[in-house]
């Protein structure tokens, strides 16, 4: 037996606690020592029951992540279950903590559960692209019935405590303040005086499902998971399982499990796991100390830095919010209420914690000398560097030394900000994303000159955030929204040399994004593209396309959903905007006057220029090191941009065309225009030396 199973016995009750921390990942090893703890337990003719139970702060949390990608091992984990369900002696498995994936298969091959308050228990498998394979899509219908089955695995959703016991995945609750083994044994004792022998969930009948319930439920599976594979392939393995003996059902499962497994949408969702892990490990910040920090300061109150200000709180910091006058310090404290109020709704925050919140973590004020002892400082007004520098002179004269001084700009040079203050070194950009205490998404953005414990805080303030934090450098549009205006402009190119706004939007939807460039447009403000487009106007190259017909919609005052036109029609017959022939024949006026004849075109080949743009920027972007790697790249698009997750990220995607084949499309379109279609030279330099975006995230 492994070190990571320990197996005793007290009495009549056999102990075996699973100690492999931090997680108590099923790993091979531990799956080795628990098959040989169930073998002393069928040996040891004094114990009549035994008692699974895990030690540290969780239960088994789920697989092995060292083991993801490799060839699997004996003892395989559905044969272990097997094995513990088999046992002829009743085995009692006790939860704590969380119990996902494989950690709730193995418990579910146990002949009685019992959870201890607040525990957890899952089935995320279908999150990355595979399925319960050790008899989850068998064992689960049987006992919690098939419909919360089903939502269980596709939801891949952590099912609490009560809800647990409801559904009869638990047996029981234990009482506050018992350890798992106190608990175990406590409940073990009763069992034995009952009489209790083994319990098979495999003995249960199959649940039955009516064909129009799978229908309902295959629909709405197809629309909240457009284009994604695994969950529909669960419901087959539950459905289609249920209908077999058991030891049949799971021949069926474990096919199509195997598969899942070889599926490019399981390589994509792998990646995206791997890659949030790894993006926030730099060798930079390694031995690094962090700035403590519990006070936070948010300068502007508006839908942004209220949002950070919100995101703050739900985190257990102190927050001072700055504005400029009295009513607006006092709007923006509504605001904030107003959005704790919504987490209470959603039953994210008890309406206690919410009023203990506002009495004592939260103020709004309009003089900055309230900042004083705030650790780190956000500001989050309007883009405009005149703005900027008063808020940063004022920073500047009325924080503490040592004070972390952060700006939320999207675009501009943070350097040129950091100048402002006598202290450039404590300044870095924290590029949160709308609605920020929603979006997981934060860049932080590093200027020359930022001292390496400044960077560090970001990270730690990110971590405190719960946000999935990337480091970028300094460019106009950091990493995700420099690409995301090329990939913009390719859409503005294909549709004046011919097709339409939402030809353009349905193909970029039918890809797996959850909205097309122009609704994104409509959803944000067409004036912020104005905006955008004025403040470039200057240093624009003159062979750069800009489309005209987004200024004559901005006359017009379309400004998309806010003033009900945008390039759609919104109203009450049409929330979510319809087509708008006004639009298109603004366009067309435009195609006539530079002498363009219209085209068609298929929705591959938007898509093939639109993912080229955006795979070509995204390789300049990483070879001029504004990103470090591919992989931050692909966090950045698929957490603030809507890639669809499972195709893994611009540059996982590119990897499985082929760097050659993604550059023979641009060097096609340069015919097109030559300015705009120019290579990467990361790109035309990997292509030639037959290697992928995904060498260069290794180390």
């Amino acid at each position: 037996m492994t070190a990571l199973v320990r197996y005793s016995r007290d009495g009549e009750i056999a102990e075996i606690c699973l100690d492999n921390p931090p997680v108590n990942a099923l790993g091979v090893d531990l799956r080795a020592g628990i098959l040989d703890a169930l073998e002393k337990f069928t040996a040891d003719d004094g114990a009549r029951m035994a008692v699974l139970y895990a030690a540290g702060r969780t239960f088994v949390a789920g697989a092995d992540i060292r083991e993801f990608g490799k060839p699997p091992k004996e003892p395989f984990l559905p044969d272990l279950v097997n094995a513990l369900e088999a046992l002829e002696k009743p085995i009692l498995c006790v939860l704590h903590g969380t119990a996902l994936g494989g950690g709730l298969e193995l418990a579910l091959g146990a002949h009685y559960r019992l959870g201890l308050p607040g525990v957890k228990v899952g089935l995320p498998e279908t999150g990355l692209g595979i399925l319960p394979g050790a008899g989850g899509t068998q064992r689960l219908p049987r006992l919690a019935g098939m419909e919360p089955a089903l939502d269980i695995m596709t939801s891949a959703r952590q099912v609490g405590a009560q809800e647990a016991l409801s559904l009869g995945l638990l047996d029981a609750l234990a009482e506050d303040g018992s350890t798992p083994l106190e608990a175990g044994r406590a409940m073990a004792m009763r069992l034995i005086a009952e009489g209790a022998g083994p319990r098979r969930i495999s003995d249960l009948p199959a649940p039955a499902i009516t064909p129009d319930k799978l229908n309902e439920i295959r629909a709405q599976i197809r629309k909240r998971f457009p284009g994604q594979i695994a969950q529909l392939t669960a419901i087959d393995a539950a459905v289609e399982g249920a209908a077999l003996p058991f030891h049949e059902g799971m021949k069926h499962e474990r096919k199509l499990f195997q598969a899942l497994m070889d599926s490019p949408q399981r390589a994509a969702l792998i990646h995206a796991f791997f890659a949030e892990r790894k993006v926030a490990q730099l060798p930079e910040l390694k031995g690094i100390t962090p700035r403590s920090f519990e006070k936070i300061g948010v300068i502007g109150g508006g839908r942004m830095g209220g949002g950070i200000a919100v995101s703050a709180l739900l985190a257990g910091l102190d927050v001072t919010l700055i504005e400029r006058d009295p009513g607006a310090a006092e709007a923006a404290r509504e605001g904030v209420a107003a959005t704790l109020a919504e987490s209470v709704k959603r039953g994210k925050l008890s309406d206690e914690r919410r009023a203990e919140i506002l009495a004592q973590k939260f103020r709004s004020a309009t003089d900055y000398a309230v900042l004083a002892e705030s650790d780190v400082v956000i500001e989050a007004v309007f883009e405009d560097m005149g703005i900027k520098r008063e808020v940063f002179e004022a920073l500047d004269r009325n924080c503490k030394p040592g004070a972390v001084l952060a700006t939320n700009t999207s675009y501009l040079d943070i350097p040129q900000i950091a100048a402002i203050t006598t202290r450039p070194a404590d300044v870095i950009g924290l590029h949160f994303f709308s609605p920020a205490h929603v979006m997981r998404l934060l860049e932080i953005v590093v200027p020359e000159g930022a001292a390496p414990e400044v960077v560090a805080t970001g990270f730690a303030l990110g971590k405190r955030l719960r946000k999935v934090s990337v480091r970028a450098g300094v460019c106009d549009g950091f990493i995700g929204n420099r690409i995301l205006q090329v990939y913009r402009a390719a859409a503005d190119h294909i549709v004046l040399a011919g097709a339409s706004p939402y030809e353009v939007d349905r193909a970029v939807v039918g890809f797996g994004f959850p909205m097309g460039p122009y609704a994104v447009q409509d959803l944000a403000g067409l004036d912020i593209g104005f905006m955008t487009r004025q403040r470039k106007a200057p240093n624009r190259d003159p062979r750069e396309f800009v489309p005209l017909w987004g200024d004559v919609m901005h006359a017009r005052g379309w400004h998309g959903r806010k003033t009900g036109q945008g390039y759609y029609s919104y109203g009450p017959e049409h929330p979510r905007g319809a087509p708008s022939p006004e639009v298109e024949a603004i366009i067309a006026a435009e195609r006539a006057e530079r002498g363009i004849q219209p085209r068609s075109f298929t929705p591959d080949e938007i898509v093939s220029r639109y993912m080229a743009a955006m795979v070509n920027e995204s390789a300049r972007v990483v070879g001029e090191g504004i990103a470090a790697r591919p992989l931050d790249v692909d966090v950045t698009l698929l957490h603030g941009y809507g890639f669809p997750r499972w195709r893994g990220g611009p540059m996982h995607w590119a990897d499985t065309q082929g760097l050659s084949e993604i550059l023979r499309q641009i060097e096609s379109f340069q015919r097109e225009d030559a300015y705009f279609w120019q290579p990467a030279p990361l790109l035309q330099e990997l292509a030639a030396n037959g290697r992928d975006f995904s060498s260069l995230n290794k180390g």
